[in-house]
């Protein structure tokens, strides 16, 4: 994508002032502030990821929270998210699969053991019904009767009175991804509104869950919408933030989208910290095919502290063993269970 970038005099006044805001007083970038950091010229790349990385050293800790996550219900979607291939609309490959608990309670201990203190289930629907709802209840418990993990859940546009039932089976977190910028959210999805998504959010914070809320960067949106998201997840204000990279899926509308660039990606993750300097920010889906091995490093030193290990939800990721390994190596500590309660 074609953008225009801040001359290399202006690019160290946008700095000091981003860690003079951020950094000395913990006081989130605007959507205007971070389009001049989305902006920056490739030499202050490494300058942004290092002021990132000093602000999630600061402002959250050293620890990286990792998290394992499993389709509970896989394809068949009545949405028409264009980047997904688990639309039921789209000729992608993927087809509706459902896990049994037994699956399910092997799949916490499996991340579990990797010394993981999240397990979040996801089902591929426009929300729940009562028939996921049940299995969530049945599952919830299984879980934990088996595995010390929290649980987490991506279940789609909720009712306050689903809200309340997740909080009573004891899920203390909630996915629902924005996806993208208000404005660029029509392009991506038509068989639902960016306002419905904000609904259910709402009413998971107002309810003590913890809100998870993130997207994809590089779906074709401009980098001024890109800027224009990370204010509104600014303004949210989620605990968590899952920052997905673009991975063309075959049969979606988007699979002729080209990937972002590496640079594009490392931007981004330092700008969306320097948006949000306390939040979790989550490396998730993409990094392997957008950062590859020196990307994820340049990343979880430039402003990442939470990681998803092992694969997604219809695309792969990188062995959990191997993402383990590169924490150790950067001497990064792992947020325990009981931490992260």
């Amino acid at each position: 994508m074609t953008q225009t970038t801040q001359p290399q005099a202006d690019a160290a006044v946008i700095l000091q002032q981003a860690r003079e805001q951020v950094l000395d007083r913990g006081i989130g970038l605007s959507a205007d502030q971070v389009l001049q950091v989305l902006q920056l010229p490739d030499e202050s790349v490494a300058d942004a990821l290092a002021l990132a990385h000093e602000v999630r050293m600061k402002w959250c800790g050293p620890e990286v929270e990792v998290e394992g996550i499993v389709s509970i219900k896989t394809g068949g979607c009545p949405e028409d998210c264009h980047f997904c291939s688990q639309s039921g609309l789209f000729t992608s490959p993927v087809r509706s699969v459902w896990l049994n608990i037994e699956e399910l309670v092997t799949a916490a201990k499996q991340t579990a053991a990797t010394g993981a203190s999240e397990f979040c289930i996801v089902a591929a629907v426009r929300g729940p019904d009562e028939n996921l709802m049940s299995q969530m209840r049945e599952g919830v418990a299984a879980i934990k009767e088996a595995v010390d993990i929290n649980v987490a859940a991506s279940l789609g546009i909720l009712t306050k009175e689903q809200v309340d039932d997740l909080v009573d089976m004891g899920v203390h977190r909630y996915n629902h991804n924005l996806e993208t910028a208000q404005s660029y959210f029509p392009n991506v999805v038509t068989t639902h509104t960016w306002d419905e998504r904000w609904e259910t959010l709402e009413m998971v914070r107002d309810s003590g869950m913890e809100v998870c809320c993130g997207g994809i960067v590089g779906m074709g949106e401009s980098v001024e919408q890109r800027a224009e998201f990370a204010g509104q997840l600014g303004a949210l204000k989620p605990h968590e933030v899952p920052l997905n990279f673009f991975n063309p899926r075959p049969g979606t509308p988007f699979e002729e989208v080209p990937v972002m660039s590496s640079t594009e990606a490392l931007l981004s993750i330092a700008a969306f910290r320097l948006a949000m300097p306390t939040t979790v920010l989550r490396f998730a889906g993409g990094r392997e095919i957008t950062l590859g091995e020196i990307g994820t490093r340049d990343g979880l030193l430039g402003g990442i502290n939470a990681v998803i290990v092992g694969n997604y939800l219809t695309t792969l990721g990188r062995p959990a063993d191997e993402d383990l390994e590169l924490l150790a190596d950067l001497k990064m500590p792992i947020k325990a269970v009981a931490d992260a309660l």
